[in-house]
């Protein structure tokens, strides 16, 4: 994982202009290689150690709050219906954000006080059956405050595409779950089908960081310190530099 390195950024620059420099800086952050993910899960998690490593070497007075309930001064919020809710809050450069996270077991289902069940359809099965949520330890609570943590600070740009296509239903995560499956088979029919190789998957993901991060580059000023910090790579990598050329007659042509 590449370390943080804090940009140069100008004397004059103002308050709005600094955080959305750190912000870019933290977003362009690549943080690939230190991403995980439980078997059978569909999401991505940064650990809270590495994450927070990070942020402090881009803000080394960030502070952090977990919040609890002012009725049982316990570090989570409980409703007996819907399930256990945890909250954090970050507060760097003047700015504070706060976070919200459900806690939840392997298989992303809301955990309550008690267990309880829920029905799924068995597609072999032709029938639905019955699954069992186990009802919330203390430990399932510490580790959904970390993962809030964690989340909370990619409000700042730490990390933040890891959530690209959060909000999307369960359904929708699983059809297109389903779909890259299907596409990454062997082919058993004669039909021509043209998918991407994984070679060309790789390439394609490997710049998608900096992609993300010259199109948040709005103005000439935001574009220059993207640069610099990335200076080494932008002049040894022709691909690279051709982004921010193109970014660069883009944003001229506006």
């Amino acid at each position: 994982m590449a370390k943080f390195q804090r940009p140069n950024l100008p004397k004059d620059i103002t308050e709005e202009e600094r955080r959305a420099v750190m912000f870019d800086a933290l977003y362009s952050l690549d943080l690939s290689d230190k991403l995980e993910r439980r078997d059978n899960d569909k999401l991505s998690y940064l650990s809270w150690a590495n994450a927070w490593a990070e942020f402090k070497r881009a803000y080394p007075n960030a502070e952090y709050r977990i919040i609890k309930n002012p009725e049982t001064n316990l570090p989570y919020f409980n409703d007996p219906e819907i399930g256990i809710m945890v909250y954090t809050e970050v507060t760097a450069d003047n700015q504070t954000y706060e976070m919200w996270l459900p806690v939840m077991d392997v298989k992303n289902k809301a955990m309550k006080e008690q267990a309880y069940t829920y029905q799924v359809y068995d597609s072999y099965k032709k029938t639905y059956v019955e699954k069992t949520v186990q009802a919330a330890t203390m430990f399932d609570i510490n580790k959904a405050i970390m993962r809030c943590l964690v989340k909370n600070l990619a409000m700042f740009g730490l990390g933040l595409y890891v959530y690209a296509g959060e909000d999307l239903s369960n359904e929708e995560n699983l059809v297109a779950e389903n779909n890259l499956q299907r596409k990454q088979q062997p082919k058993r029919t004669r039909t021509t089908v043209t998918t991407p190789t994984a070679t060309s998957q790789q390439q394609a993901d490997k710049y998608s960081g900096i992609r993300t991060a010259l199109s948040l580059c709005n103005d000439n000023t935001s574009l220059m310190n993207l640069y610099r910090q990335h200076q080494n790579e932008v002049e040894g990598n022709a691909e690279i530099k051709a982004m921010f050329t193109q970014r660069k007659n883009q944003l001229k042509a506006a």
